[in-house]
Order: structure tokens, then sequence, then C-alpha cells
């Protein structure tokens, strides 16, 4: 009679590489030089950086008049940008933290990426506010500190909200990140013979010796930054949320914006995360890293959190319905059927829909389907903050001053750039720091912990 071994964990890492190999295969791509490809690469997104620094810079020295903000529609892409870019973020945290409190796995070969990519997007998404500003040179302002001309900031103002939500958020994260990164600086100084590098690298891992104390002290500290990174992770876009959700405008006053936005977030956040992957992971040869299981289990996510948008898009119908006000109920048929329909069922197509292709393992397996499927969820999520946004300024309670809202060639020039600068970042990232964590891959290869089955 045959027995199983239920004491076995099954590995996430393919063919069980040496731990050397693990090292050579992480840092080859910060030990060669960039080749064409990455030159190739990174002047597209330099000429998309270009793009919106252009635009930035006639928006500056015109004014905002170059947008295509209306009388209504006070806000226009710049704030639909913002959240967008704020939702990115939301996935680096929830994967390097969240799944790092329920012991999963196969975060291992993606966490160090998703935690980089959650700081480029939050600086990204931080652009926006200090446009909206009108003037950036006085930001600073935002900051409730005491000084000579006796301004006091407005706490009632959902924009300081933002200040303190977003600011906290990139602490976090950014300390998160870092403190993942010390064993590796380590790792990479006992193997550059570069002095500059070395240099470097000792720094960066503040004098980590590889000892049992400074594992069980950093083992620690990550496990405590984990579980106060969770809640931001809820709290951040709660927060973006109430830009809309305290005002009295119809399609706006609901309190499902909450935990409707977090989904959002999360749900674009892992789409970006698993379509930039795919192509690192092809790039560098991290397919035994980066296993098609892990995608596969990233796909699961993103058919949760879209079913969960689904369920807010028609609980929002339901809301409206029932509650019996006619500009709530108005607002969502005007969505639907009015001037922005066709804005409302691309988002609907997008989000809701093409989701639900992942309940089939064909499909979630398949890498070049998957990876359509992330782009559709990226351009729908886009389109429900536009949707949000546009549809509910543009129609409000005077019809004397409802009108349409077309964005110009500066507004996409600035959405051009957002992109241009997000992509920059990253291509700098993969050079300069390891991509995938040495030291968390090393820890989940089969036998590298002990067992204790025979007790």
């Amino acid at each position: 009679m045959s027995t199983v071994d239920y004491t076995r964990e099954i590995s996430v890492i393919e063919g069980q590489p040496p731990l050397r190999e693990i090292d050579e295969v992480i840092s080859k791509p910060l030990e060669t030089k960039p080749d064409k490809k990455f030159y190739m690469a990174i002047s597209v997104t330099l000429t998309m950086l270009l793009i919106g620094g252009i635009a930035l810079g006639l928006s500056f020295y015109y004014g905002t008049g170059l947008w295509g903000n209306n009388n209504p529609v006070g806000w226009g892409l710049p704030i639909v940008n913002f959240v967008f870019w704020v939702g990115i973020g939301h996935a680096g945290t929830l994967i390097s933290a969240i799944l790092f409190l329920f012991r999963q796995k196969w975060r291992t070969g993606i966490a160090r990426f998703a935690e980089g990519m959650t700081i480029f997007a939050v600086m990204t998404a931080g652009i926006f506010p200090l446009i909206h500003v009108g003037r950036p040179w006085l930001a600073g302002y935002l900051i409730p500190y005491p000084n000579q001309h006796s301004l006091w900031v407005n706490f009632t103002s959902p924009l300081l909200w933002d200040v303190f939500a977003v600011s906290t958020y990139f602490a976090v994260s950014f300390i998160f990140w870092y403190v993942g990164l010390i064993p590796d600086f380590a790792a990479l100084r006992e193997r550059t013979t570069n002095k500059i590098k070395k240099v470097i690298y000792s720094i960066g891992s503040l004098g980590w010796r590889n000892s049992n104390r400074h594992w069980q002290h950093y083992e620690m500290v990550y496990l405590i930054l984990a579980g106060f990174a969770t809640p931001l992770v809820l709290s951040v876009h709660t927060i973006v949320s109430f830009d809309f959700a305290i005002s009295i405008l119809p399609g706006w006053h609901t309190t499902i914006f909450p935990p409707y936005f977090v989904a959002g977030a999360v749900f674009s956040g892992f789409a970006m995360v698993q379509n930039v992957l795919i192509f690192i992971r092809k790039i560098f040869n991290y397919e035994h890293i980066i296993t098609l299981k892990t995608l596969e289990n990233m796909n699961k996510i993103i058919l949760l959190t879209g079913s969960m948008v689904g369920y807010a898009y028609a609980m929002e119908f339901f809301i409206a319905w029932y509650s019996g006000v006619q500009p709530e109920q108005f607002t969502f048929l005007n969505r639907a059927f009015g001037p922005y329909a066709w804005a409302y069922w691309i988002m609907v197509s997008c989000n809701v829909i093409s989701p639900q292709l992942f309940w089939f393992k064909k499909i979630r397996t398949t890498i070049p389907v998957m990876f359509v499927i992330a782009v559709f969820v990226n351009v729908g999520m886009w389109f429900e903050r536009f949707v949000i946004v546009v549809t509910s300024l543009s129609r409000d309670y005077l019809p004397s001053s409802w009108a349409y809202f077309t964005p110009t060639l500066t507004d996409f020039g600035i959405l051009i750039g957002s992109f241009g600068l997000f992509f920059t970042l990253l291509l700098i990232f993969t050079k300069t720091l390891p991509v995938v964590s040495i030291a968390e891959v090393k820890a989940v290869v089969d036998g590298s912990q002990p067992s204790h089955k025979d007790h």
C-alpha cells in the first residue's frame, strides 16, 4: 500500500535550481550592460515622458484653458489620472504585505517588483494633485506647519486628506520595500568587483552580516511593517473615494464608494503587475522563478476583484432605483444611455465581461490571452474613473449648466507623459536593483527549510 508524504510542501520554484544559480540568474541584469532592446524601450518611454513634459510646460505657461475643462466639469482628466495611478499602486502592497501575512509562498517571485511598482505609481499619481493646486510652487502650504503667514490648512478638504493618505502610504511602502532589499544588497556586495558598486551596496546593506541575530531582527521588522502596511491598502483608496462620496452630487453621494474603490484599485493593480511581469520573466529568463502557476494565481485574484467590481456596478443601479430619488436615477440611466454611453459600455465590457474568461483554466494559463485581458482591465479601469468623474459633473442638478466634456491634446499629452514616467522608472529599476528578492526565493526552494517530518 503506497503512502503519500503530506508533510512535503510543493515548491513554487520550478526545476529546483541550486542556490548559487539563483544568485547568478537574478543578479545577471545588474552585472551586464544594457542591450539594444533596453535602449529601444527606454527611448520610447523617454519620448512619452517628453510629450508629457511639453504638455505640462504649456499648461503652466498658458494656463489650464488648454485642458478640456469647462464650467460643470471642473475636474477633467488630471483627477481621472490621479485616481487611476493611486489604484495601480495598491497591488504592490497587497501582493507583498497581505500575502506575506497569509504565508502565500507564490508571492516571492513577484513581491519585489510589485513593491517597486507601488513606489513608482504613487510618485506618478503625486504629480496630479500638484497640478490641481494651480501653483505647484506653493504646494508646501498643503502640509500643516506653523509659518509666519499665519496660514493653516483646511482639514475639511478631501485634497488635504489625500496629502496625508498618499504621503503616509508612500513612506510606509518605501520603507517596506527598502527593508526587503537589505539582504539582497549584502548578497550583491559580496558578488560585485566594481569598487563604486561595492561602496553603494555596502551602504545599502546597513552592515548586514547574514548572522542569525540579523535575520531575527529582519523578520520581526518585516512582519511589523507588513502588518502596518496592510490596513493602508484599505485606507488610502477609501480616503481617495471620499473625494467624491462626501459631496451631494448625484452619482457620487453613495456609501458604496469606499469598498468599491478598494476592489477596483486591487483589480487594476494586479492587471498592471501581470502585464509587466510577463515581459520581465521572458526578457530576464525568470520563467522558473515567476512561474505560470504564479500568473494563474494572479489571474484568479483579477477574476475575484473583477466580479466584486461588477457587483458594485449592479448595486449602484439598484440603490439609485430603490432610493426613489429622481436625480440619482437619472444619473445612472444617463451613464448607460446618455451622451457618454460609449465610455460606460467600454468600462463594463473591459471590467465585467472580459475577466470572466478567467473561469476557464486554459485561458488562465495561456500567456498571450491573459495579457490581452489584463490590458482590457487597465483600459476599463481608466474609463471607470472617467465615467465617475465626467458623467456626474456634466449633468448636475441644474440643466442650464449642462455641457459636454471633450479632452484636448494637452490632456492626452499629460496622460501619455504619466505612462512615460512610470515605465521609465520601471526600466531603470530593472537595471539597478534586483527585481526579484534573492533571499525570499532561496527560502522557498525545496529543501531550504527544515521539514521536521520525523518529529
